[in-house]
């Protein structure tokens, strides 16, 4: 079955001249059957021939150019047409004329360049045979000869709606492609923000508070550490990131935060001097996913912006897990102590708002009325996207 399954995985890998030319043998073969003896295309009404050795030439004249017809369209044109010529000119009428139409719809689907000259040439070339099979005692008369002159224009008018639908086929996948890397680098782009801007900020606010205690060497000791806790966590989660952009890493799925991490990261910023109150109400859903990274995500960027614009200053971190939907609060007293951390640029808060969005859910950030700073989030469940 497994075999079965690759076999048109397998075809597709070959040539695209050995995938055309079982058709174009079929053709041949059917039209030196007894059975389909005249039935073929009868243009200028002459007289029927016996079919002789110069049939066969024919037949192969007409019908094997179909093996080339993607490849070298113009030439398949060319030799079928001459084909086809001599097939009415001697009145042998075989169905091999069917190549004709065929070849029409593939020049004028697969040639790219110089298409309206090879169609007045196939027009003066289709004037030069009518002329010829009109000296000849043709019957066919003008209304004759012009109706198949239309058909044979049907012909390549299908062939430039092949190759106008394969075009917009080709952009539309290529709009696709180049939407899917614009979200791609913007998803990086909020990972890296979320990632650097936290681990960053605690570092320089621990590092900022050691300047204080170089007369109490156990909270120095203690800050360091912190300090350089919070600089491995910061590397091992940018390996982890990077290990998304690594096409040969082949480890499996670098680990992605969740709801669980959560004590983890209210530890780290109470090491950075943040007085943090976390509550969490409710049973996380059993499978991880979009919903709980996202919930990580929107409590980490609140602690973060309350290190740097209140740090010291009683910080609230509320979840709970609902029916179908996690809720996450994190609310920030005043100003606090307003010691130096980094500047933000808003990107933070404006990516959680998309990312919240894009799972069904509701965010927002201000300012209290009895000051201080709240950040919301309602978050659907359940998504693993």
């Amino acid at each position: 079955m497994t075999t079965l399954r690759r076999l048109p995985d397998l075809w597709r890998q070959w040539p695209v001249t050995v995938r055309d030319l079982p058709f174009a043998l079929a053709l041949a073969l059917a039209a030196v059957v007894p059975a389909l003896e005249r039935h073929g295309t009868q243009l200028g009404d002459l007289p029927g021939r016996p079919y002789d050795a110069l049939t066969v030439g024919v037949v192969a004249l007409e019908c094997l150019p179909l093996a080339v017809r993607r490849r070298w369209p113009v030439v398949c044109l060319a030799l079928v047409s001459l084909g086809f010529a001599i097939d009415q000119l001697r009145g042998y009428h075989t169905i091999a004329g069917t190549a004709l139409a065929i070849a029409l719809i593939s020049a004028s689907a697969h040639l790219e360049r110089r298409r309206w000259v090879v169609a007045g040439l196939a027009s003066a070339a289709y004037v030069a045979l009518a002329v010829s099979l009109d000296r000849l005692g043709s019957s066919e008369g003008v209304a004759g000869f012009t109706t198949f002159y239309l058909l044979l224009a049907l012909a390549w008018g299908i062939g430039a709606w092949l190759r106008q639908n394969r075009a917009a086929e080709a952009e539309r996948r290529r709009h696709v492609e180049a939407t899917t890397r614009t979200a791609e680098r913007t998803r990086i782009a909020r990972e890296l923000h979320d990632v650097v801007t936290h681990h960053v900020t605690a570092m320089v606010v621990q590092a900022e508070a050691a300047r204080y205690l170089t007369g109490a060497p156990d909270k120095l000791d203690q800050t360091l550490t912190a300090i350089t806790g919070t600089g491995r966590r910061a590397v091992g989660d940018l390996r982890q990131l990077l290990d998304l952009l690594n096409p040969d890493h082949s480890t499996g799925d670098p680990r992605t935060p969740s709801v669980g991490d959560l004590d983890a990261l209210v530890d780290q910023t109470r090491q950075a001097g943040q007085p943090v109150e976390f509550v969490r109400e409710g049973t996380p859903p059993a499978a991880t996913g979009s919903a709980e990274v996202a919930a990580y995500r929107v409590v980490q960027e609140a602690l973060t912006n309350a290190l740097k614009y209140a740090q010291g200053s009683r910080t609230r971190v509320h979840v709970h897990h609902g029916e179908g939907e996690t809720t996450v609060e994190i609310s920030t007293d005043g100003p606090g102590s307003g010691g130096a951390s980094p500047g933000g640029s808003g990107r933070g808060l404006a990516g959680l708002r998309e990312r919240v969005t894009v799972l069904g859910g509701d965010f927002s950030a201000g300012a209290q009325t009895g000051g201080g700073f709240l950040v919301r989030a309602r978050i659907p469940a359940g998504n693993s996207s």
